[in-house]
């Protein structure tokens, strides 16, 4: 008998449904990852195999609007853990401001846009929110994957999504709330007082109740995850008491819970709960596709695609710009940022809203979520060759940058002759920045973020604002003089094309680079590195000497222990 003849007659359990997403999405992601592409497109594609577009496997819609509603909850709640506002302090004002500016502005283009493709004005509204944000899930995932949650633009990346995220909610509060477009004063009041009332609950817990109970359930690892689980749960039910999305619950489960010492390990167990129900999410993504197929639709679907993988970007590339930051920071940052959030699809699953819009705009925007997150994976997947691209025409938007900065973007005394040059002081950075200075060295530091450039301009200490993927960048050093160069960048590819450019420039220079894996260390030292720093060896080297002055020396644990305290306070 053939096999997709026995499927639909096996019985429609909950169960059996998640077990065909599951096996069908890991086969899939196996041949996906043969080809090193990107797995969010098999889950996708996996849904469209078991949907109704494909064989029909999984018939019940409730099912599956189960599935996704769980789902996403969790990702949410993932989310907010994730979020560390520490990470952003050196990145405030473009992330305030800018972040404010960008939703605005994105809006405004993307609901004069629908009104102009014909849709109606409530549709238009629905349309422009869908348009403006960005996948806080998809990003955060893609930049972890990558290692590059710590970076600028990576930091300028999580603060604007916060900021992203902070809005919609207040967007989906008043939507779910007041339930039309119509500005009724009191009902939107009402649903700020009420948004109010479950950060202020999350501000209790977190400040007062939680850190007694995690301090006792962290004795056990079972009740840990399980007391983590619990606050996700009781922060839904307080949403839905409050007449919010249960998923915004999570996500301000997650919040509450993000500053706790144990935060660490709490990401660490709820992990693997994340990457299950991701799957999941994505494959009822890809299942709920039912698209009647018009030219009208793909014109349709085609423009808006623009608005979201090229007006969006473009207009954060340009708002980056404005802000003093190079232009790789904002290209990056403007890239990783086009694509439409997951709250697009809860918003759309608000009961007033189905019922406003059309079928046809319903599909059309799950359509155009599946889309421009499977084109944000390849796109990061690509992003250094997208980035090599459009550099010349970045070169000429560069110069939108503000003046007054620009002119105080490095600082060099005059016919200085640096013998190290330094590139990247941020933590480990700064260790070594510090130590150099006490050697008497001659140290010219090469980083792109701003801040800490306008830092080492205020004590008049050598400092070039730059990348070294830039090769405009490198340019400008002055590598003649120079004995060694230090990265502490633990980017593969930037180091390789470091060390390239300056074997070719001047062999005798040692070249230390930095990476976080040994399989990308042995490739750096064929490429020609001197010296590759691996933090968790160096790690486990320093504390070896530690405790040696430790057992010959009891006092001296005291001594580090308060040298140690005074250096990370002054960073964090």
């Amino acid at each position: 008998m053939n096999l997709l003849e026995i499927i639909p007659e096996l019985p429609g359990t909950l169960l059996i449904d998640i077990g065909l997403i599951i096996i069908v999405a890991t086969v899939i992601a196996f041949i996906t990852k043969l080809f090193k592409q990107p797995l969010i497109p098999a889950y996708i594609i996996t849904g469209l195999i078991l949907g109704p577009i494909g064989l029909g496997l999984i018939k019940d819609s409730e099912t599956i609007r189960a599935i996704s509603e769980f789902g996403i909850a969790f990702l949410l709640f993932v989310v907010g853990l994730e979020i560390n506002l520490k990470r952003l302090k050196h990145v405030g004002s473009v992330v305030l401001i800018g972040g404010v500016l960008q939703v605005i502005l994105t809006y405004l283009l993307s609901y004069n846009i629908s009104l102009k493709l014909g849709f109606a004005e409530f549709e238009a509204v629905i349309l422009g929110l869908v348009l403006t944000f960005s996948s806080t899930m998809v990003v955060i995932k893609l930049l972890s994957d990558a290692e590059e949650m710590d970076t600028l633009h990576g930091k300028i990346i999580l603060g604007m999504l916060l900021m992203q995220d902070i809005l919609i909610i207040l967007a989906l509060s008043l939507l779910a709330t007041v339930g039309t477009i119509t500005v009724i004063p009191s009902l939107i009041a009402a649903s700020l007082i009420k948004g109010a009332i479950l950060f202020l609950i999350a501000f209790v817990f977190s400040r007062y109740l939680l850190p007694s109970i995690f301090k006792f359930a962290a004795r056990n690892q079972e009740l840990l995850f399980l007391s983590s689980i619990t606050m996700l749960f009781l922060f839904s039910i307080f949403a839905h008491i409050l007449e919010f999305s249960v998923s915004i619950g999570a996500f301000v489960a997650g919040l509450a819970m993000a500053n706790l010492p144990y935060r660490t390990d709490i990401i660490g167990k709820i992990k693997p709960l994340r990457t299950f129900f991701a799957t999941i999410f994505f494959v009822s993504l890809g299942m709920q596709l039912i698209v009647t197929y018009s030219p009208n639709l793909i014109k349709t679907l085609g423009i808006l695609l623009a608005v979201v993988l090229l007006m969006k970007p473009m207009l954060i590339y340009l708002l980056i710009t404005f802000f003093g930051y190079e232009k790789r920071t904002a290209f990056m940052t403007g890239l990783s940022l086009g694509q439409v959030s997951e709250f697009s699809l809860i918003m759309i699953s608000l009961p007033f809203v189905m019922s406003k819009i059309s079928p046809d705009l319903f599909s059309l925007i799950i359509l155009l979520a599946a889309i421009s997150m499977t084109a944000t994976s390849y796109m990061m997947e690509f992003k250094e060759q997208i980035y090599s691209i459009f550099s010349p025409f970045l070169s000429l938007i560069v110069k939108l940058r503000l003046p007054i900065k620009e002119k105080k973007m490095n600082y060099k005394t005059k016919q200085a002759k640096y013998s190290v040059v330094l590139i990247g002081k941020h933590r480990m950075g700064d260790i070594i920045y510090k130590f150099l200075k006490r050697t008497r060295k001659k140290v010219l530091v090469v980083d792109y973020n701003p801040d800490v450039i306008q830092d080492l301009i205020t004590k008049r200490e050598a400092c070039m604002y730059g990348d070294i993927a830039t090769k405009e960048v490198l340019n400008n050093i002055n590598l003649k003089r120079s004995k060694i160069i230090i990265s502490t960048v633990p980017s593969e590819k930037d180091n390789i094309l470091l060390i390239k450019h300056i074997k070719q420039i001047n062999p005798k220079i040692k070249v230390f680079v930095t990476s976080n894996h040994t399989h990308q260390a042995k490739h750096l030292y064929k490429e020609g590195a001197d010296y590759v720093i691996l933090p968790q060896v160096l790690s486990g080297e320093k504390v070896s000497i530690i405790l040696r002055k430790v057992l010959d020396n009891k006092k001296y644990a005291k001594t580090l222990k308060d040298k140690h305290l005074k250096y990370i306070s002054g960073i964090f």
